[in-house]
């Protein structure tokens, strides 16, 4: 059987549409071909929002996006959301950063290690949407889909 590039027009031009690997959350890091999941959750640990990019992309590009739009006190996150813009944005919401400073930072910022320690709310959750097969393999080719079935298996650990 043979194929002719007329045949193929229409497939290559789909892929195109839908924008490669960049578009597709698809990216390549120390691990090599990973995908990063960004979320946010609540006090008791129920997921509010997810993000997903390729796994080169640094945690603290996504982070204001993570709370825009959320009502919150404080913000308790790992050392790579410690940027100075996503500080001064806590700031501007009047609440406070509960953030370990980075070890090339200059100045050294306190913060409280008491509620730190509330941070295990983040890794319990992604432990629990780990036993999700569709959520560790990534069946789905695009991003829309994975990012869909995450909110989906979101909502079924809400229900519990």
């Amino acid at each position: 059987m043979t194929v002719r590039w007329c045949e193929l027009t229409p497939v290559l031009l789909a892929l195109k549409k839908r924008g490669g690997q960049q578009a597709q959350a698809l990216g390549r890091s120390r691990g090599g071909f990973s995908i990063k999941i960004h979320i946010s959750v609540d006090a008791l640990g129920n997921p509010l929002r997810f993000l997903v990019t390729g796994g080169q992309h640094h945690d603290s590009t996504q982070a204001k996006a993570l709370v825009s739009d959320l009502s919150f006190k404080r913000v308790i996150a790992d050392r790579a959301y410690d940027s100075e813009a996503f500080l001064e944005y806590i700031q501007e919401q009047n609440a406070n950063a509960v953030i370990p400073p980075r070890s090339n930072r200059t100045e050294a910022r306190d913060y409280d290690r008491h509620l730190y320690k509330e941070r295990h709310l983040i890794e319990c959750f992604i432990n629990k949407i780990k036993y999700f097969r569709g959520v560790f393999s990534r069946f789905g080719k695009l991003a829309s889909r994975y990012l869909g079935f995450l909110y989906f298996a979101g909502a079924l650990i809400w229900l519990r």
